[in-house]
């Protein structure tokens, strides 16, 4: 039993002591409540913690908003099969951290990388070595790693054979892009989207950085859709509160005029030239001659669209964005002007070589020229001096009238980005004749095409375009259809048709110079150009490589259905082709392909023919070429004795008339007449004619001027 302490004074002490430790105690846990309390209320009341909105913060945490990509529209040629369209793609990472385990402790980390990058290898784009360098980093252990561009851009199928391989940690991640399955295909005219991130939603979105899909950009991208709603901890929606959301727009389908068929043809052709001489540039365009509709276009340089090779060198859209020097391919529209503004006088003559205009010389291609020729022969000649007089004849005020006529100088609103307008030096006599061979203005290649309407369209100039309709991908119905759209009358139909004569001489006349583009079974309407390129310092390049040349053409010349313009810079000539036959095999067998497809048939206008028999040739010939009809004199007398076709045979413009005369016979050149017309000629002439091969002549047995008696054989054969 203890003791009860001797010592009052202590006791009394401790009791005091245990007093005031319980009261402090009392009063920090009073002092704490308090703070904690104050803090409570404070939260409660201002709902902020460490400047963190307590409100927002739940509402994050419990309201969600769920994005819902739209579809970004398809790009269709014109038969309806897509140029563009959406897909899924893949990129490819591989997990290292050994912490990774699922089920089961199934490891998610690559567990044996020598046989993760033999097979990865197998797949991509990427050695088994460098993949089993990234698999083993030697730095540190990162939780991933990614494999460059080999891991990304992979498609639905190759993903699946990854997959079926069964390979721990390897993680595939799926991104939205665009599919473009022709490769290289007017890549610079349908353009590519290429997926960006947004910075300030977080998301990726296509967006077209280039050609139709940059320009119709907001068209093909539609609207993103929304759900905006509260959820638990689990992922539940919760009751109470309605359900925001915004219905997803798919981006609108775009159906071009492109026609795949002649399209592919063209991509090949352009590659066969491309790889013979690797041209600076080289452009070809094919378009409908009554519509404006663009049927098929290609450039060189270009790029594959699907896997982007090559876009570094080929970001300019040329169709719009380039412009140039044409060279002679603008007499086509000298000639329209002058004979338009009634200028014209085709059978008077001038000295071809050269010319001077205050003390400006304007050379021909051949300076030493052709003597006193016919302004008709100088422009199947493609002479710089014809041009020169004809501009000067109608004065510089009616040739820059016309000029801008044609559409030059201003752009044709196509709707693609940075279209130019194209420009011209015009102030002094020299200049102003410059231009009539094109040299001295600056032109793109779709006010060219859209120029050229109005010569094949019998003087109604149409706006070129590339989209046929643009429809909803939901409903199939049309949200605006584009139509033909005429864009002025420059010239007279009349006009048309006669320059259309000309021009045909170019490709048939003896000394045309571009018989390189004759096709068998259709007749060809064509000028041809060869101008200087700049050399960046207000002059010209010199050298043989230093040519920009060209060829505009119409096929059929009397009715024409397509009409085909091909620019070649620089070509790097070898001396076994020249430009015309290279370019030629690009524009007879695309043009040859569109009429077959197209079934085109030569509808023409007939006329009777008119009894001339007995008249004097001079008579005769005058009265035939007002029918214009293309007159072939056989002998030189004085007096018509036979005709063929008879009088009254309904027969096209620029058919050949035959007529006899009582004069001496001599051999006319039969070379591009059909075996029908050779046949003709013989049969009045009292030849025997010996035929071999099928087509148009190219060779004959009797030369040219030669006189011919009665009985003879002339042999040809025809291609």
């Amino acid at each position: 039993m203890k003791e009860p302490s001797n010592h009052p004074e202590e006791n009394l002490k401790a009791r005091k002591n245990r007093k005031l430790v319980g009261i402090s105690l009392l009063l920090i846990f009073f002092m704490v409540f308090l703070v904690l309390a104050l803090r409570l209320t404070t939260i409660a009341i201002g709902k902020n913690v460490k400047h963190v909105n307590l409100n927002e913060r739940a509402e994050k945490l419990y309201n969600q908003t769920h994005t819902i990509k739209a579809k970004r529209g398809t790009i269709y040629d014109a038969n309806g099969d897509p140029i563009a369209e959406d897909t899924s793609t893949y990129s490819l990472y591989a997990i290292l951290d050994k912490n990774q385990r699922g089920l089961n402790n199934k490891p998610l980390y690559v567990v044996n990388k020598h046989k993760t990058a033999r097979i990865l290898a197998k797949y991509l784009p990427i050695s088994q070595k460098k993949a089993f360098k990234i698999l083993s980093p030697s730095d540190s252990q990162p939780f991933q790693v990614e494999f460059g561009s080999a891991g990304t851009n992979i498609s639905l199928i190759t993903k699946k054979k990854i997959e079926a391989e069964h390979l721990p940690g390897i993680k595939f991640i799926q991104q939205q892009a665009r599919l473009y399955p022709n490769g290289t295909f007017a890549s610079n005219l349908i353009g590519v989207a290429t997926s960006q991130n947004n910075q300030k939603t977080g998301t990726t979105s296509l967006i077209g950085q280039m050609g139709i899909e940059k320009a119709f950009n907001t068209v093909l991208a539609g609207k993103n859709g929304f759900k905006n709603a509260d959820y638990d901890l689990y992922g539940y929606k919760l009751p109470g509160k309605k359900q925001k959301e915004r219905k997803v727009k798919n981006g609108d389908n775009i159906y071009t005029t492109i026609d795949s068929r002649i399209q592919t043809l063209l991509e090949s052709e352009m590659n066969s030239v491309q790889s013979q001489v690797h041209p600076a540039s080289l452009n070809a365009i094919l378009m409908d001659a009554k519509t404006g509709k663009i049927v098929a276009q290609s450039q060189r340089p270009s790029f594959n669209a699907a896997t982007l090779s090559g876009i570094g060198k080929a970001w300019t859209n040329t169709f719009t964005s380039d412009s140039f020097e044409p060279g002679s391919t603008m007499k086509i529209f000298t000639l329209s002007a002058s004979i338009d503004s009634g200028h014209f006088h085709g059978n008077d003559t001038y000295e071809s070589g050269r010319y001077s205009i205050d003390g400006k010389i304007v050379p021909d291609w051949d300076t030493a020229g052709w003597g006193y020729i016919t302004y008709n022969k100088g422009f199947a000649l493609s002479s710089n001096v014809a041009m020169a007089h004809l501009e000067q004849q109608m004065g510089p005020k009616t040739w820059k009238k016309y000029i801008k006529r044609f559409g030059f100088l201003k752009t044709t609103n196509s709707g693609l980005p940075n279209e130019l307008a194209g420009r011209m030096q015009f102030n002094y006599p020299i200049e102003q004749a410059d231009t009539a061979f094109g040299q001295g203005i600056e032109i793109t290649p779709i006010q060219m095409m859209q120029a050229l309407t109005a010569v094949s369209n019998n003087g109604k100039m149409m706006k070129p375009y590339f989209i046929s309709k643009i429809t909803d991908p939901n409903t199939g119905k049309t949200v605006k259809k584009y139509a033909p759209k005429q864009v002025g009358t420059p010239i007279k139909a009349q006009t048309a048709k006669k320059v259309r004569d000309h021009m045909q001489d170019v490709v048939y006349k003896s000394y045309g110079i571009g018989q390189d583009y004759k096709i068998k079974g259709y007749r060809v309407a064509a000028k041809t150009g060869t101008a200087q390129v700049s050399n960046g310092y207000g002059g010209y390049a010199s050298g043989d490589d230093s040519y920009l040349y060209s060829v505009a053409g119409m096929v059929p010349a009397n009715n024409p259905r397509y009409v085909m313009y091909i620019t070649m810079k620089q070509p790097k000539l070898t001396g076994t082709k020249t430009a015309t036959q290279l370019m030629a095999e690009i524009f007879k067998p695309v043009i040859v392909r569109a009429l077959q497809n197209s079934n085109t048939k030569q509808t023409v206008a007939k006329k009777a023919v008119p009894t001339v028999t007995y008249q004097t040739t001079t008579e005769a010939k005058r009265i035939l070429n007002e029918k214009n009809f293309d007159v072939v004199t056989i002998g030189n007398g004085a007096t018509v004795i036979k005709q063929s076709p008879s009088a009254g045979t309904k027969l096209a413009e620029r058919k050949r008339v035959f007529i006899l005369t009582n004069g001496t016979l001599k051999m006319p050149r039969v070379i591009g007449w059909s075996k029908q017309d050779v046949a003709t000629f013989c049969r009045l002439a009292g030849l025997k004619l010996k035929t071999t091969g099928s087509g148009y002549a190219d060779r004959q047995s009797i030369t040219f001027s030669k006189a011919i008696k009665k009985g003879q054989t002339l042999k040809v054969n025809f291609e």
